[in-house]
């Protein structure tokens, strides 16, 4: 809203005879305030509400990936002869190309390379993501639907 339609705002609220009239947009506020005739001028206030983004929920999950990798470090050991794929990018990880089809990969599912093995969101973006390393699915590291970091582990995959 500019300064003109502000100001024939105020001009009709004043000759309609309202004493105030409130208005909310998405981005803004205003208020406008008259009185009897001949008492007082008409007062306005135009007050910014910040617009709310997503970066609240997107921090909620993070504290969750933290405790994550703690068990890993645990079974380091037992990992080690296991190859990783991880994530190439920052997003959001999906097991299944649409709700409603089957996940591309199980644990216990045999892959080869260039198999696509799961799909990140990046910007409304649906990147499939291929295996490098031909193998069997050992374990999944994420849950579907959740925030994946660039180079997350995803998998873990038995090359023998």
């Amino acid at each position: 809203m500019d300064i003109r339609e502000i100001q024939n705002l105020i001009k009709f609220v004043a000759k309609s005879g309202a004493t105030e009239v409130k208005l909310e947009m998405d981005d803004f506020k205003i208020t406008i305030k008259t009185t009897a005739e001949g008492t007082e001028p008409t007062t306005t206030f135009v007050q910014h509400v910040p617009v709310t983004n997503a970066l609240p929920q997107a921090a909620a999950p993070q504290p969750v990936a933290p405790t994550a990798p703690a068990p890993a470090t645990e079974s380091a050991s037992d990992d080690s002869k296991y190859i990783t794929i991880k994530s190439p990018m920052i997003g959001t990880f999906y097991r299944k190309p649409a709700p409603d089809k089957p996940v591309f990969v199980e644990v216990g599912s045999s892959i080869g390379k260039g198999d696509v093995v799961c799909v990140i969101e990046a910007m409304k973006l649906f990147n499939e993501i291929e295996s490098e390393v031909s193998g069997k699915i050992v374990k999944i590291l994420v849950d579907d639907s959740s925030p994946v970091e660039f180079d997350q582990p995803l998998f873990l995959v038995d090359p023998s």
